[in-house]
């Protein structure tokens, strides 16, 4: 039988919402180094395509920089729980450059995508050639290319139907992808070690200028120029060139509303596994690849599965270097696979963002009929990665220089909002970018102005020497941003006098719910603008115990269809709710009900739900004391009591008052502790007052209060005398 019955009289509706299950920081990070890990099986190659041997130094430098990169998206998660690139540029600089600024950003994103899953099938085909090369079998190698193309379009399918059906099936296997990574790494790392003591390595050139080497595409209009010969620009064009390496931070901020409780410190610790993980593998990768394998094996065959190489130029015999190269070609495909996942988790939270705005008609947020995702969103990157594999024949060239743009100046227009909200809201963070000083009681971010500084430095560089990633990249902007405003103006229109940003629900109408544990917390709420009572029980509850039921009720003596029910007031009122328990990284149940009478039914809702506690916020009609005593009528005409606890939160101050319904032991004052303690030294010195105990006096006082209200004599008067000498509820 179920346990928590709900009268089938009272018509109840249950609302859900694309607010996922939290996770923990593991989880968390699992889903961006995805992205940013997966970056270590291409960008050592990139990077060296473009600037020559001495390319693993400008893979640290790009690295080390991301922990900066780390701090002020820390920062951004600090101010806004939905943060990111579009929620603070448009805090900072406005409507107008928060669009440009996420097409940007959404040209990244849709770029992760095949460039991973490309890189997947690069690796994939190079042990199948080399498997074919060494067994003499020559007609079974594959075109890298067009087969990388193939299993791209392949990955991406996969990874729309995972998204689809829900984001928290998608981080367990990016937890289960990095988990296996990590095993590779550690293999990795111990035989590199075993292999320089046995074959000692080749040397790694310092990035001089006479060592940076610029490849045939790697200046861009910068070709025919005399400015490449400058060290500092070459050290800039290098570093441009290997920007894509840490690329995957935005994922943070939009994997942010998921993160569990404690969630700012859950995200510091997501943010140090982040930056410690990729600047380990990354790095290690770039390095190791120029120390073993050969300059001529490293730039022909190579170049695009540099991991591959490395494993078939460790110490050892052939048949366990090949079986190391089958197994990183596995990971690598697995991880890869991963990014275009992360891709359409990020992208999917960039454009929820945007459409809570009024950008994208809500058309594209509705949730999918059984899983509850905006699964159109996910349909239309899907389309358009898929599109961009089949444009781009599989060229990592290409894509790894569109992929490129969307990076820097993502990066670049995230920096320069936070460095002007330092100056225009100097509140309001848990996190601040570090090395602040104090000039004349202003504070001055010389750090965040550095790393401003330092980005749009490499904007610029990368404008100038990626042909292929500015054309592209603009054009892709331009059509993205055209998108924005023009659905933006069509939504201004269409919704005249409707109230945008609600949180999409779904619902549906129960004759009991049996998904609520006993002994939750119930929280009735009613105006959005007054939740202090329900913050302030998200927060103490430890939703792994009990759940927290926020309810909703619909006054009305008349019959009314789930939809009228569920009114725009009551979406408005759950938009506040689901905000809240973001930002404190737990999961609340959303419940609305009719009822003709209000209190009655929370007080019937309550014991139908047998909740532990109901936290209110106090009433502007009357009194705590009264609201409380009101409750508790109500509570007394219920047919079963079960104990009960009533906490209502003061609108005022925020003060919380305590009651206990039904039988209890009351909490006494101590004087009343001292007359009780006198009282029974006087009986206990009489003839047998060995046999009298404190509980004695206390039940003879009661049983005389209780002859003298039945009497009438005194009652009335030891009342009033109560009443006006009042104390703390207990």
């Amino acid at each position: 039988m179920n346990p928590n019955p709900v009268a089938k009289t009272t018509k109840i509706v249950v609302a859900s919402t694309v607010m996922l299950s939290f996770i923990s920081f593991w989880r968390a990070a699992a889903i961006v180094l995805c992205d940013l890990a997966s970056s270590s099986f291409y960008a050592g190659g990139i990077a060296e395509a473009a600037v020559g041997r001495s390319a693993p130094w400008f893979i640290l430098g790009i690295m080390l920089f991301g922990y900066a990169i780390r701090a002020f998206y820390l920062e951004s998660c600090s101010m806004f729980v939905r943060g990111g690139v579009y929620r603070v540029v448009h805090e900072a600089m406005g409507g107008t450059l928060a669009k440009f600024a996420v097409s940007a950003l959404m040209f990244d994103y849709v770029l992760t995508g095949p460039i991973s899953g490309v890189s997947a099938g690069l690796y994939l085909a190079g042990l199948i050639n080399e498997i074919a090369e060494l067994s003499g079998h020559h007609e079974f190698k594959v075109p890298a290319q067009g087969f990388a193309a193939m299993l791209a379009i392949v990955i991406t399918i996969y990874f729309w139907w995972q998204n689809t059906i829900g984001m928290h099936e998608s981080s367990t296997k990016a937890l289960r992808i990095m988990q296996l990574t990590t095993i590779m790494v550690g293999m990795l790392i111990v035989w590199a070690i075993v292999t320089l003591f046995i074959k000692g390595a080749q040397p790694i050139t310092y990035p001089t200028s006479e060592n940076i080497k610029f490849g045939a595409n790697a200046l861009g209009w910068l070709k025919h120029s005399s400015l490449p010969n400058i060290w500092p620009i070459a050290v800039m064009i290098g570093l441009g060139h290997s920007l894509l390496a840490m690329s995957g931070f935005e994922t943070l901020a939009q994997v942010n509303r998921e993160i569990a409780d404690p969630k700012h410190e859950n995200l510091k610790k997501a943010g140090n596994v982040i930056f410690v993980y990729s600047l380990v593998f990354t790095t290690l990768v770039s390095f190791l690849a120029v120390m073993f394998i050969p300059d001529k094996e490293r730039t022909g065959i190579y170049i695009d599965n540099l991991i591959s190489g490395i494993a078939m130029y460790l110490a050892g015999p052939l048949w366990a270097r090949l079986g190391f190269h089958g197994f990183v070609v596995v990971v690598g495909t697995i991880i890869l696979a991963g990014a275009v996942n992360t891709s359409m988790v990020g992208s999917n939270g960039v454009l929820n963002r945007v459409a809570e705005d009024g950008v994208l008609p809500d058309w594209f947020r509705k949730p999918h009929p059984k899983f509850g995702t905006s699964y159109r969103m996910i349909n239309m990157v899907v389309v358009l990665q898929i599109l961009t594999i089949i444009l781009s024949r599989g060229d990592m060239v290409q894509l790894s220089e569109a992929y490129a743009f969307g990076v820097v100046w993502s990066f670049s227009m995230l920096a320069l909002s936070l460095l002007l909200l330092r100056f225009k809201r100097p509140g309001g963070r848990e996190y601040k970018v570090g090395w602040n000083v104090i000039v004349s009681g202003r504070e001055i971010p010389i750090g965040l102005g550095l790393i401003t500084a330092f980005l749009f430095l490499l904007a610029l560089t990368n404008l100038f020497t990626k042909e292929i990633a500015t054309v592209s990249g603009l054009l892709f902007t331009m059509i993205f941003y055209i998108m924005f405003h023009f659905s933006e103006k069509y939504n201004l229109r269409k919704n005249a006098g409707v109230v945008s940003g609600h949180e999409k629900f779904q619902v549906e109408t129960q004759e009991e719910v049996s998904h609520i544990r006993p002994g939750c917390v119930l929280v009735p709420a009613s105006n959005p603008n007054l939740l202090e009572h329900v913050r302030k029980a998200i927060d103490k509850t430890d939703v792994r115990r009990m759940d927290v039921v926020v309810l909703a009720v619909k006054f009305s003596k008349d019959e009314l269809e789930a939809d009228q029910m569920f009114s725009t007031d009551t979406q408005g009122l759950f938009t506040q709710v689901v905000s809240l328990a973001e930002a404190a990284g737990k999961h609340v149940e959303l419940v609305v009900i009719q009822a003709p009478h209000v209190t009655q039914s929370i007080v019937e809702t309550a014991a139908r739900l047998k909740a532990s506690t109901v936290v209110m916020g106090s009433s502007g009609r009357m009194s705590i004391d009264e609201q409380a005593k009101h409750f508790g009528d109500q509570w007394e005409k219920l047919p079963e009591k079960l104990p009960m606890a009533l906490q209502i939160v003061d609108r005022e101050n925020g003060e919380s008052k305590f009651f206990n319904l039904g039988p209890h032991p009351p909490r006494l004052w101590p004087e009343d502790v001292d007359l009780l303690h006198r009282l029974w030294l006087t009986m206990s010195s009489e003839q047998e007052g060995h046999k009298v105990h404190h509980r004695d006096v206390v039940s003879l006082a009661l049983r005389r209060l209780e002859r003298d209200a039945a009497k009438g004599e005194n009652f009335n008067s030891e009342l009033q005398n109560l009443v006006d000498q009042p104390r703390e509820s207990n």
